[in-house]
């Protein structure tokens, strides 16, 4: 953040005059054209004059910061476009700049990128976490849109990183913490490997100083240790490549000291213990000199088993590409080596700017930037259907770092999955009409269940029904945020339509009982009475106002009532015949405005838990508040009390004449205590085809008499009746009897 220096402070500023000045970026903008360097400058003053004055915690010039940001992006190659918002990126949040101003100096497209990169600062959040979301939803949707955004986000990033020293510790620990929790593993998974190990080591530098500082001595001692050997090893691998012919370039590289830390702290290991801290790089020309090195390497030191990795094969989702072989090189010293062609090296290191950087030739890096791209293409779908900050944010928490497994499709076409990930997640992994709709899969040609795990290697095949939707049962196991808000998306629509339509019911009852035999139509004539009856709701749609009256959350009456009020108003009478009909009937059961119920409802409507109404029973509609229309039995105690408190809520229900379901239903069953007994109960619930879904019952093992609770499934009244009579005619069943709850005073 900047502050505001009076000018006696500023010598320090003044020493750094050179840093704030454009010359510190325009030498490494000699990849762009003449016109987009003048561009660049026309921001970079534009920039300058709005952060005049201000300064940063080291006293430099405001400017430093964009600059260096500017210069990463440079680095990257990214276009004047980007580097105009690099230098932008902080006018917006402190310097009083708007979107408009900045689509009048530059054009819509670097507003666009400037907008998406401004802070959230200015709005106040109840809790750190649901800040973090909005902020995080923010980022990575305009990522989504534009990946230049979340390139210029990292640089930022990484230039506070860089400066951290000069800020006050007490913001260390929770910056240092952010940037290893947000952005490093984001750089990660965007493939951005050398700003992904330098934001690791920053942050783990100032989270955890003494740790950080103890373990760079005992590296450094190590590295004087291992010089000799490391150059005699990559020596002596140039010396058997050259031999054969192969031009390669070999680069030593060292293990991080956050990951050396993680690794020690993980597996309880001391610092010795460690036995890969470095590792040799091997670049070479072609995709099939990688192969060919790997096998001159393999016999030149002896292999490690099972720790050779093929990611040229089956990239990693990132798009990484590499062979990895642990060898054991001289000195019995374990030596990781990295074999990559010079494309793969750049997509390693850059990732996604390698976009920019240079063009990869698709057959030869097997689409690993296309693999990128499809996860932030994911994060866009991921948005459309979660609208909820928090929601969104543990979606995407689950797909940041996974560690991979890799299926095939059918065709042989290989899908990176995280680890732990189901068939579904595989079904929608595909297309979201696939995870829809699967009903069954099979895996290396056997059928197996949709929540079976994973395996490397495995070859899916999903069999789909157009019938089928998905289950919420499924939200219990998939692993991708991608089906998993999918999942919950097709449940929410389901919920929201059928409480629209059990609104529209609601009302046309209510309007009848207030001498209307229907609502208005929806057409232009219309328009207007809707619109001022939405204003009165203060509803946005007729539709959003229909699931409000059918979750309970509006109350029908009044509507009807206030409709009933403007219609006057334009002339309109109730007809008075049908008013004195529906006034004549309205205290039978079966009124014609009643909300039939055939338990094909879902989740509109909920049958009440505390006394499991079934077809034949006497019913009532209660119109919870926000939770939909819920039915009880007409001898219910619950009920009834709720019937004395709030009586208005209560609204006519009755069953239809065939419904399409089994509903649930509480029983008590008394019994001699013996052997065998529960046995003969569930023989005689299954000869009564009567299925049973919950069984409990205390534990009084050395009493005579045992109270076994079931909850059974029946189709009516009649059927229950009939399973009753089965169990009191079973041996050793003293009585059997319905629960009801009772009245409670």
């Amino acid at each position: 953040m900047s502050s505001v220096l009076p000018p006696m402070e500023q010598p320090l500023a003044a020493a750094n005059a050179a840093a704030a000045s454009f010359a510190a970026l325009e030498s490494k903008l000699d990849y762009l054209g003449p016109d987009d360097r003048e561009l660049v400058r026309r921001a970079y003053r534009f920039a300058d004059t709005a952060h005049l004055g201000q300064m940063r915690h080291s006293g430099e010039p405001y400017i430093t910061h964009p600059i260096a940001v500017a210069a990463q992006c440079a680095e990257w190659k990214l276009d004047a476009h980007a580097l105009m918002a690099a230098l932008l990126h902080d006018a917006m949040e402190d310097c009083g700049v708007t979107k408009a101003d900045l689509v009048e100096q530059f054009g819509v497209s670097v507003a666009e990128l400037v907008d998406g990169l401004t802070k959230l600062d200015k709005l106040q959040f109840s809790t750190r976490e649901e800040g973090q979301a909005e902020s995080f939803r923010k980022m990575l949707l305009a990522m989504a849109r534009d990946v230049r955004v979340i390139l210029i986000k990292l640089a930022d990033r990484t230039h506070n990183m860089r400066t951290m020293g000069d800020m006050p510790r007490s913001k260390w620990g929770r910056i240092s913490a952010e940037t290893l929790e947000i952005y490093a593993p984001i750089a990660h998974r965007l493939g951005l490997n050398q700003t992904y190990r330098e934001l690791q080591d920053l942050a783990f530098r100032h989270l955890k100083p003494w740790r950080y500082s103890v373990l760079a001595k005992a590296l450094n001692k190590a590295r004087q240790r291992r010089r000799d050997l490391i150059q005699k090893v990559g020596q002596e691998v140039q010396d058997v490549l050259s031999q054969a012919g192969l031009n390669a370039r070999i680069v030593g590289r060292e293990k991080t000291l956050y990951s050396i830390y993680t690794k020690m702290d993980d597996k309880h290991l001391s610092f010795a213990q460690v036995n890969d801290l470095y590792g040799v790089r091997v670049i070479v020309p072609h995709v099939v000199d990688c192969y060919t090195a790997m096998g001159l390497l393999h016999q030149l030191y002896k292999p490690v088993p099972g720790r050779f990795k093929d990611y040229i094969a089956m990239p990693k989702v990132n798009g990484y590409q590499s062979l990895h072989t642990t060898l054991v090189g001289p000195a019995s010293v374990n030596i990781e080596f990295q074999i990559r062609t010079e494309a793969m090296d750049l997509v390693a290191e850059a990732g996604v700017a390698a976009h920019w950087l240079y063009k990869v030739n698709q057959a030869e890096s097997g689409g690993g930037d296309e693999l990128g791209t499809q996860w932030l293409q994911s994060l866009l779908d991921i948005q459309n259907e979660t609208r909820d900050a928090a929601e969104f944010w543990d979606h995407i928490k689950v797909d940041l770092v996974p560690d991979a497994v890799y299926v095939f499709t059918p065709k042989g076409q290989i899908m990176a999955l995280p680890q732990g990930a189901t068939i579904v997640d595989f079904a929608y992994a595909i297309h979201s009409n696939v995870g829809d709709h699967a009903v069954a899969a099979k895996v290396n040609g056997e059928q197996v269940p949709l929540r079976s795990e994973l395996a490397n290697g495995d070859v899916i095949e999903i069999i789909t029904a157009p019938v089928s939707t998905p289950n919420p049962a499924w939200l219990g196991f998939v692993r991708t945020g991608r089906a998993r808000s999918r999942i919950r998306s097709h449940l929410k629509s389901l919920a929201q339509d059928e409480s629209r339509d059990l609104g529209e019911k609601l009302l046309a009852q209510a309007l009848r009982a207030e001498g209307l035999s229907q609502p208005p139509g929806q057409d232009s004539g219309d328009k207007p009475l809707w619109d001022k009856l939405l204003r009165f709701t203060g509803n946005r749609t007729r539709d959003e106002m229909m699931t409000d009256i059918g979750l309970g959350k509006r109350s029908a009456n009044m509507v009807a009532k206030r409709l009933v009020t403007l219609l006057a108003a334009e002339g309109i009478k109730p007809d008075a015949l049908l008013l004195t009909r529906e006034r004549f009937t309205a205290h039978e059961n079966l009124s014609q405005g009643a909300v039939i119920l055939d338990g094909a409802e879902n989740m509109s409507v909920k049958y009440a838990t505390c006394c499991r109404p079934v077809p034949g029973d006497g019913v009532l509609g209660y119109l919870g508040r926000g939770e939909g229309l819920v039915v009880h039995t007409d001898e219910c105690a619950v009920a009834r009390r709720l019937q004395h408190k709030d009586a208005e809520r209560f609204i006519t229900v009755a069953w239809a004449d065939e419904p399409v379901r089994q509903f649930e239903v509480g029983i008590v069953v008394t019994v001699v205590n013996g052997k065998g007994v529960l046995a003969r109960v569930a023989a005689a619930l299954a000869s009564a085809e009567a299925d049973i879904v919950h069984l409990g019952m205390a534990d009084e093992s050395a009493q005579e008499a045992l109270d076994l609770r079931f909850v059974i499934t029946v189709r009516d009244r009649t059927h229950l009746d009939t399973v009753l009579r089965h169990l009191k005619r079973t041996q050793s069943v003293l009585r059997a009897a319905r629960i009801m709850p009772t009245a409670q005073h």
